[in-house]
């Protein structure tokens, strides 16, 4: 089978062994569409070439990069046309501009079309996104939910075809790893990466750490908006020295950070607009073997499971006695941890999730349907396993 894998979020590294994960699987030629960057409130994210083995890279132009809603890509057509794939995967939201025009390229090509969605609210759109929402829902072989209220979501909003519940991705346990030897130091420390938005619970956090005794440290990885106020916090609570405000790291560099954790904390809020679709913060600081504490906001507890402690969101009294007992009682501490790396190895591996990613396009094509095609034409190589294709004059 030849798929076109169309991905912003691949542009970060460590995702991209899920590319390799799924090339490796049998009978799979996958190629991978991705912009050149991905512009959010965090800033711009390069792409990061970190595994590109056993398929191809392609570099696709991307017009309104940076907005969710009305980005797409200008030249998916012909690569399409250059490609003939058998199958078309689109990794965005089905009320996407971006999602709407891959299936309506994918439609007028007769090419099976499967799109992801994270999003866990049913929430009505305005138009055009309802009718860009109705289009994909009536034009897709099948649907990737990322968690299972997306999925329920779905349902509700009249979406009759298949859909499998798969995270996006998961993380390639030989890369986020414990480290080889027990942390030093009497200084606990606590981390959070990810971004500086109110919703993610940053407040609270600084709240709860600003009355927990002992010697700690706080170490907080990101960008984003709420920064400057989160500045302004740390001062007034007079936690300078304690609180570490650094920017984001390349995706590859994380576990470094997060095997120098004692805890990793994700303390978001829910919000009319959103709530916690996966946390993939927690997931990775597991399978370095990273106590986490989670709130209570939408997938939040799913996925920690047993594996860690969970906390009403907004609550800065029980974070901060979650963060107290994991202190002082360093054996609990390590038996979270341990839970939580063997938690990954069973659910949450790159390898699983592309595994049953393999089995819906199988399922989509059918047994047999996926036959030999003709070679990819050749193309000008930018890079080792990278080719690029020019956006329309």
């Amino acid at each position: 089978m030849r798929v076109l894998y169309v991905s912003k979020a691949l542009v970060v590294g460590a995702y991209q062994r899920k590319a390799e994960e799924l090339a490796a699987l049998p009978g799979v030629e996958l190629h991978v569409a991705v912009p050149p960057a991905w512009r959010d409130e965090r800033g711009t994210l390069p792409l990061e070439r970190a595994h590109v083995r056993g398929y191809r890279l392609w570099r696709l132009p991307i017009l309104f990069n940076g907005s969710f809603h009305f980005h797409f890509y200008p030249g998916l057509g012909r690569l399409l046309d250059r490609l003939r794939p058998d199958l078309l995967h689109m990794d965005e939201e089905p009320y996407n501009v971006a999602t709407w025009h891959a299936a309506r390229l994918a439609a007028g090509r007769r090419i099976p079309f499967v799109f992801f969605t994270w999003q866990n609210l049913h929430r009505r759109y305005p138009l055009p996104f309802r009718r860009v929402e109705r289009y994909v829902y009536a034009h897709a072989a099948h649907a990737i939910a990322g968690n299972a209220g997306a999925a329920r979501v779905l349902r509700a909003k009249g979406y009759a075809g298949p859909v499998s519940v798969i995270p996006q991705f998961g993380v390639d346990p030989a890369l986020f790893a414990p480290a080889p030897a027990a942390r030093q130091g009497d200084e606990f420390t606590v981390g959070y990466a990810g971004r500086l938005v109110e919703e993610k619970g940053l407040f609270v956090l600084l709240e709860a750490v600003a009355g927990l005794g002992g010697t700690w440290r706080l170490h907080i990885r990101g960008s984003g908006p709420l920064a400057p106020a989160l500045r302004r916090r740390v001062e007034a609570l007079g936690l300078s020295g304690r609180v570490v405000l650094a920017p984001p790291l390349p995706s590859t560099q994380m576990p470094d950070f997060y095997r120098a954790l004692d805890v990793l904390v994700l303390p978001s809020l829910s919000r009319p607009h959103w709530i916690e679709q996966f946390g993939r913060v927690l997931i990775e600081a597991m399978a370095c073997r990273v106590a986490v504490v989670g709130s209570d906001c939408g997938e939040i507890p799913h996925v920690i499971g047993e594996a860690g402690l969970v906390v009403p969101e907004g609550d800065p009294h029980a974070l901060r006695a979650a963060l107290h007992t994991l202190m002082v009682e360093p054996e609990r501490r390590r038996a979270l941890a341990e839970a939580g790396r063997e938690r990954v190895l069973r659910h949450y591996t790159q390898a699983q999730i592309a595994t049953r990613t393999w089995h819906v396009y199988r399922r989509v094509l059918g047994e047999g349907a996926a036959g030999p095609r003709d070679a990819v034409p050749a193309a000008v190589a930018l890079r080792d396993n990278e080719l690029t294709v020019p956006a329309p004059r």
